[in-house]
């Protein structure tokens, strides 16, 4: 088995439930060694961003339908009755609603 000269150091600090954390992955990773886990984790292991701006903006379009629906609810309890525009205007923000969240979703789908 060749040496191989590992001449640059890394030090960071971890807390206890972290260090445990740590550890039992090495553990089911079946690496014995500690630096060399940490050294396969930094090379090879992966780390996933993930762009939630569309569920952001899919919640604030949920929160404006829902505040739109109990005014329209409030008045037709007032009037007892309901506006033809107004279910229309339901609907189509329920329809933007489902075209985003499927757009996430997919999104979602190509992270996993």
């Amino acid at each position: 088995m060749e040496k191989i000269n590992q001449t640059v150091q890394f030090h960071f600090f971890a807390t206890e439930q972290e260090a445990k954390l740590i550890q039992d992955r090495q553990k089911a990773s079946g690496i014995r060694n500690l630096s060399a886990y940490l050294r396969k984790m930094a090379i090879d292991g992966q780390t996933i961003m993930l762009d939630l701006s569309g569920i952001k903006e899919l919640v604030t379009l949920l929160r404006r339908c829902s505040n739109n629906l109990n005014q329209y609810a409030r008045r037709a309890n007032e009037t007892g009755s309901i506006y033809a525009a107004d279910i229309e205007d339901i609907r189509g923000q329920l329809d933007g609603m489902w075209d985003m969240a499927n757009k996430a979703m997919a999104e979602l789908a190509k992270v996993l």
